[in-house]
């Protein structure tokens, strides 16, 4: 299978497992538990359709939107996620070079593996970075810090990873950060000597972002779950994230939001945006999805809150839908991750393309102009009550 062969994320997935050993696929592929949440992710949406109209007159249309103060071309965010040059040697660079290409907002986690620095110096779209709290207050209030000096436009707050998923998957390949090559996942790493050899020969492996504090992660070898549940802090609450957008006095929004209750709170607390999403269903597994939720958050919040739908988007019909619901944008990790895993920038650059036509050439299927005009009128649900 060849990139050209890649025309949705379904292929791309099918590309990254075979390019990567199985420890490292199953990383980004898998998720807590049984799985259900993270498939209820991407199947929610088929529980939803679409009512076109049509002689509207759609030779030219406006796909932008307007996030966490920011216009951008197109309503999907490249969200941010942890690790990425363990599954291709470009990485973050990759997936940051794709975000401004399309120009839209670029997410970089507190576990990624280029520099706060690096991206505010390389990237002039939008810039987000998702901060998890750690029992290290040095820590926290550092990266918050290189964050201002790098002129990030935005602080996304992850507030449902306080404790790790069962991430089952993981435990049976013994996957770590960096990779510890054991008898059980050696054959899989020795099958796949190109990503072994792009790992061991080019720039080290780091998270430059913890190792001002921390070792673990990057010259300790610690699964994904030993380091959640060691260091990060379990005593957040409503007055830490107060305190956290206090000190970072920009944009900042909760990621992580699934309930009326706390899409209110976070209004409350001078939020800018919330990521309605259950962290790629890697957490709670029998959560529902953010698809599932977006529609009575927005009636509770919307016009007060950007309100970003965070998981399972595969399609740009996915992207309308949700924005027709109630959402003022989408974003997701895998969508890329896939791509990336794949084929590095080509890929992430085909996928993001892919999506870009499929919302603009629906937009156009649906009889809308511009994305203001996506409204619940042009939806019908399968069943009341998932």
């Amino acid at each position: 299978m060849r990139l050209t062969d890649c025309h949705n994320v379904e292929d791309f997935r099918r590309l990254a497992k075979a390019r990567l050993p199985s420890p490292i696929f199953n990383y980004i592929d898998g998720a807590a538990d049984d799985e259900r949440t993270k498939d209820r992710n991407t199947s929610s949406f088929d529980d939803c359709y679409l009512v076109p109209n049509v002689l509207a007159g759609v030779s030219e249309i406006d796909m932008s939107a307007t996030v966490m103060g920011k216009r951008i071309a197109m309503p999907l965010l490249l969200s941010p996620t942890a690790l990425q040059r363990l599954f291709h040697w470009q990485g973050e660079r990759a997936v940051g070079a794709t975000a401004q290409t399309f120009d839209t907002w670029f997410g970089i986690s507190s576990l990624a593996t280029v520099s706060i620095e690096e991206v505010g110096e390389t990237i002039k779209s939008p810039k987000l970075f998702q901060l998890y709290i750690h029992k290290d207050k040095g820590l926290n209030a550092s990266m918050i810090e290189r964050c201002k000096a790098a002129k990030f436009d935005a602080i996304a707050l992850t507030v449902d990873t306080i404790v790790s998923g069962n991430r089952e998957r993981c435990l049976r390949s013994g996957f770590t950060s960096p990779p510890r090559f054991t008898p059980a996942s050696v054959l899989s790493y020795a099958t796949h000597p190109g990503w072994v050899a792009n790992y061991l020969l080019r720039e080290k492996f780091a998270l430059p972002n913890l190792q001002t504090h921390v070792d673990a992660g990057t010259n300790v070898a610690v699964s994904v779950a030993e380091y959640f549940n060691t260091m990060l802090d379990t005593s957040m609450d409503w007055k830490m994230a107060e305190k956290v957008r206090a000190d970072w006095g920009g944009h900042f929004c909760l990621k992580g939001i699934m309930s009326v209750e706390d899409a209110k709170r976070a209004v409350d607390i001078g939020a800018t945006a919330i990521m309605v999403s259950n962290h790629g269903g890697r957490q709670l597994d029998g959560s529902r999805s953010p698809f599932d939720q977006i529609a009575e958050i927005a009636d509770a919040v919307g016009g007060k809150i950007d309100i970003i739908c965070d998981g399972g988007v595969r399609r740009g019909s996915h992207v309308l839908k949700a924005i027709a619901a109630g959402a003022t944008a989408c974003s997701g990790g895998r969508l890329y991750l896939y791509a990336l895993a794949a084929a590095g920038e080509p890929g992430v650059r085909r996928i993001v393309g892919k999506l870009r036509d499929e919302i603009e050439r629906d937009m156009k299927l649906m009889g809308v102009r511009s994305v203001s005009e996506l409204n619940s009128s042009l939806l019908r649900w399968r069943s009341v009550g998932l």
